[in-house]
């Protein structure tokens, strides 16, 4: 389509533009009501008003509490007034010519005032008033008081989604940068946007399904999970995946990782410069990794325990096959170092020594203070997503993600708005969003014990909280070595909460923070230099008191972590274990077959 008529172009072509905008109609057309016959009530002519995060009622009870402390609010408002006073005092000084300082700038992680043409006097008026007042409105709410921890959390959560999704970036008239574009491209960039954005909601059956990066630039076991090896053992929930060597001789004790089945495997096995799981087999350890099926409705009835027998137990019992050793190290990330924790206390009472020692990567076992994921988790929410899970059998790859997501709603969702749909650009392939988009489902019955006696009830720190195949859990009972690396700006599991499994656990343990969050912070090659971890051979009860007596380190903790694996991985070495040769045979080449299944399957 031709973007505008500068002199020695050719004119528009109109038969093209009323194609192009028929198509977009019937499109359009077709997705409403595609969307609508999917929606509870429609039939009925009764859409209803649901609430399933119960924030309709965080809101209101914030609100009542408000108006009781009518000071504060004066106080806000007073403030808020002063501060624009000065901001158009500074807009006309520069306006003259004049030097001003700023009244609000972004924090130094926002990157959505990047572009030069925001330092322009209009816009910069624009974007401080923007920041002045989404700065208010944060502050105001948040500093009502009366309100218990989870509902204060919910209103700071949720007014924060309000002022992302309103930031002037986010509309044509208030982006400088989608205003030259369009101008530059006679608004092809806003045509080519729509396009975009019906693609999204025709590969979301209705819901946007925002793209991220370039979904056909990447493929599991071709550029992405490329790391040689074979499947050994395949059950239900399960494929075991043994690499092949890169060493002529190994450590004795093999060492499994148990990765989150929220998401799959391969974040630890990207690409071959950013890939744990390479890096430990050149390091000289035989490793096992657990590829988690993508569930479907038949293993609906899928629960924890179920996980923790077809997962780290049955991997036991393959490893002692495959290899002849008893005994292995372990490394469990996010959920799969929480199973790891609740299957170390089961083989505790079970007087089960095989794992000689266990890695957490980012792991909370203790969910008094879960973090931003709390704010989605409490009874009313519970279940409506009980009721929701239960119709399906699963909880929806995409519903999990949106969740994640939502928690960096700038970088995952507003960006890729402005550069999708404003800017009407393709996303770039990017290696670590495409496994951010290739989502998983969680079975309903082990999805909902996991929320209900974890996050909610916080019953796994209790002494026999929780019961798994009739044996009750203490986690005080696990007495292996423990290693526990956690990230410093980590939403998902923060590091002061996973801190509190040096309280509980009692062998021997080394607690290390790294720089950034919970993927960057994890995958971290020593090659990158990035970074930087702290350590300290103490562990009071206080995570301040520990970091305030840290040592900071720069570069990867994997080195770290390697010394003190290698101590627990016998001192033996012996010749490398090719996969297929002992007692299992392979039964396809890695990355396997679990790992391909798609959410949307």
């Amino acid at each position: 389509m031709a973007a505008r008529q500068d002199q020695g172009s050719k004119p528009a072509d109109e038969a093209q533009i009323s194609d192009t905008m028929a198509d977009i109609a019937e499109r359009s057309q077709r997705i409403v009501q595609d969307f609508l016959a999917r929606q509870p009530g429609t039939q009925s002519g009764n859409m209803g008003m649901q609430d399933p995060m119960n924030v309709g009622n965080a809101f209101l009870e914030m609100t009542t509490k408000m108006m009781t402390q009518p000071h504060k609010l004066v106080e806000a408002n007073m403030s808020l007034w002063q501060d624009y006073m000065k901001l158009w005092q500074n807009t006309a000084s520069r306006m003259m010519g004049q030097a001003a300082e700023p009244v609000a700038e972004p924090a130094g992680d926002d990157r959505r005032f990047k572009n030069e043409a925001w330092e322009g006097d209009v816009f910069d008026f624009i974007k401080q008033s923007y920041l002045l007042t989404s700065n208010w409105i944060q502050s105001t709410v948040h500093d009502v008081e009366g309100l218990d921890q989870k509902t204060a959390a919910k209103v700071d959560f949720f007014t924060r989604q309000f002022v992302e999704a309103l930031s002037p970036t986010n509309f044509v008239m208030t982006n400088p940068e989608v205003l030259r574009a369009t101008m530059e491209s006679g608004g092809e960039n806003l045509v080519n946007g729509l396009r975009n954005l019906l693609t999204d909601l025709e590969r979301g059956k209705g819901k946007l399904a925002i793209k991220m990066t370039d979904l056909d630039a990447f493929q599991v076991g071709v550029n992405v999970a490329t790391s040689p090896g074979k499947v050994v053992y395949r059950n239900d929930l399960m494929e075991l995946i043994q690499y092949t060597p890169s060493t002529e001789k190994v450590a004795k004790a093999p060492l499994l990782i148990i990765p989150p089945w929220i998401n799959k495997f391969y974040i630890l096995d990207l690409r071959e410069k950013n890939s744990f799981i390479k890096w430990t087999v050149d390091q000289g350890h035989t490793v096992f990794v657990i590829s988690w099926v993508n569930p479907d409705r038949e293993l609906a009835m899928k629960t924890f325990g179920d996980y923790m027998r077809e997962g780290p137990l049955d991997a036991l019992s393959a490893i002692e096959k495959a290899t002849g050793e008893k005994q292995i190290n372990a490394i469990g990330y996010c959920i799969g170092g929480t199973l790891l924790a609740a299957t170390l206390a089961y083989m505790a009472v079970k007087k089960d020594d095989r794992i000689k020692s266990a890695t957490f990567f980012a792991t909370m076992v203790d969910f008094e203070e879960a973090g931003e994921l709390g704010v989605f988790i409490d009874e009313a929410s519970l279940q409506s997503l009980d009721e929701k899970m239960n119709e399906r059998g699963y909880l929806e790859g995409r519903d999990m993600a949106s969740t994640f997501n939502m928690m960096r709603g700038n970088d995952l969702i507003w960006s890729f708005v402005v550069n999708n749909y404003l800017l009407g650009k393709d996303p770039f392939p990017f290696d670590l969003l495409y496994w951010n988009s290739d989502s998983t489902r969680m079975p309903a019955a082990m999805h909902s014990f996991y929320l209900r006696s974890m996050y909610l009830e916080n019953k796994l720190v209790e002494p026999g909280g929780i019961e798994l195949d009739g044996v009750k859990l203490d986690l005080r009972k696990i007495k292996v070595p423990c290693y526990i690396v956690s990230t410093r700006e980590d939403h998902i599991a923060p590091w002061k909460s996973t801190f509190a499994a040096t309280q509980l656990y009692k062998g021997p343990i080394r607690f290390v923070l790294s720089a950034s969050g919970h993927i960057a912070g994890i995958v971290n090659p020593p090659a990158a230099n990035k970074y930087c971890y702290w350590t300290n051979d103490k562990t009071p009860a206080d995570p301040i008191q520990w970091l305030d007596g840290a040592v900071q380190h720069e570069g990867s903790w994997w080195t770290d972590w390697n010394a003190w694996a290698m101590t627990h991985a016998g001192k033996q070495l012996v010749k490398a274990r090719v996969p297929g040769v002992g007692k299992l045979k392979a039964l396809c080449d890695a990355p396997g077959t679990y790992v391909a299944v798609k959410a949307e399957e």
